[in-house]
């Protein structure tokens, strides 16, 4: 049985969708479906029925995903172990990594690093903070470059790297750019542009509105920030962003406030670490 069909039947199951799994995977729809199908031939089951224009998955997917994903790792696990038996940094190293950092911050420290490590594949994957979180500690990520959780899980080990100030923006021509003496309770009458409340830099945000008793008028969520800093732009209210994210379309508000967001690494100690991981940790830790 080849591994790519396992892979193909994991990213399947986690995007709900063929064609979603086919463009992560840089393959052809027919490829995944022919993948899946291999696996159920193999086992002798139906894992994926048709539902609509999509399929759903049976409850023999449902099942068969943890113990595909507890082999997979262990595997892995065996390939860490031989490497560090032979001294080689090479592999399949699995990143996360947010947008925000995989655009401004990480392109300069993995260029260097897949020219220093040539026989390592670096597999790296966009997603948002919160849910590589979530990826380290369930093992699907051997690393994740993200924006540090307020709260940590003590089953992780966190590595701070950068520190990213936040500041509040609107577009240009809106009203607040015209007051002096700005507070925090004078954004309350108009509308905000924030990240989803469950996101950390929303939580730093609102915790900030909460040491005044105040809760800001939130018209719209969007997670990713270069969609907030568009619609800011365009005037449908305040909102509060990276530093780096500012350019001519926005106005910085002259608040008497601070915000800053820790940046960073997480991992999960307790599980074996390749070379191709350790090293890049490493080259983090020296460049910083």
């Amino acid at each position: 049985m080849n591994l790519a069909a396992f892979e193909a039947f994991i990213k399947v199951m986690e995007t709900g969708s063929i064609s979603l799994a086919a463009d992560q995977l840089f393959i052809t729809q027919p490829a995944v479906t022919k993948r899946i199908h291999s696996l159920e031939e193999y086992f002798g089951v139906t894992l994926f029925e048709s539902a609509g224009r999509g399929i759903q998955p049976t409850h023999t997917a449902h099942i068969l995903l943890p113990k595909i994903k507890t082999w997979i790792n262990e595997l892995g696990d065996m390939h860490h172990t031989l490497s560090h038996q032979q001294r080689k940094v090479q592999g399949r190293l699995k990143i996360g990594t947010s947008h925000h950092l995989g655009l401004h911050y990480l392109p300069r420290y993995l260029k260097q690093y897949v020219q220093r490590y040539p026989d390592v594949v670096l597999d790296v994957h966009f997603v948002d903070s919160e849910q590589a979180h979530e990826q380290v500690l369930a093992g699907d990520l051997e690393l994740a470059f993200l924006t540090l959780p307020p709260v940590g899980d003590d089953r992780l080990e966190y590595q701070k790297i950068w520190i990213d100030p936040l500041v509040f923006v609107v577009a240009p021509f809106h009203t607040l750019t015209q007051q002096e003496n700005l507070q925090l309770e004078d954004l309350m009458h108009y509308p905000s542009l924030l990240p989803s409340a469950k996101t950390y830099t929303s939580q730093i945000t609102l915790a900030e509105f909460e040491k005044q008793g105040l809760k800001p008028k939130v018209s719209m969520s969007n997670n990713p920030l270069e969609s907030i800093r568009m619609l800011v732009s365009i005037g449908l209210g305040w909102s509060v962003l990276p530093k780096t994210l500012v350019n001519q379309d926005l106005q910085v508000l002259n608040l008497d406030l601070q915000l800053q967001r820790e940046l960073g690494m997480v991992w999960h100690p307790a599980r074996t670490q390749s070379r191709a991981m350790q090293e890049l940790i490493k080259m983090m830790q020296i460049e910083n």
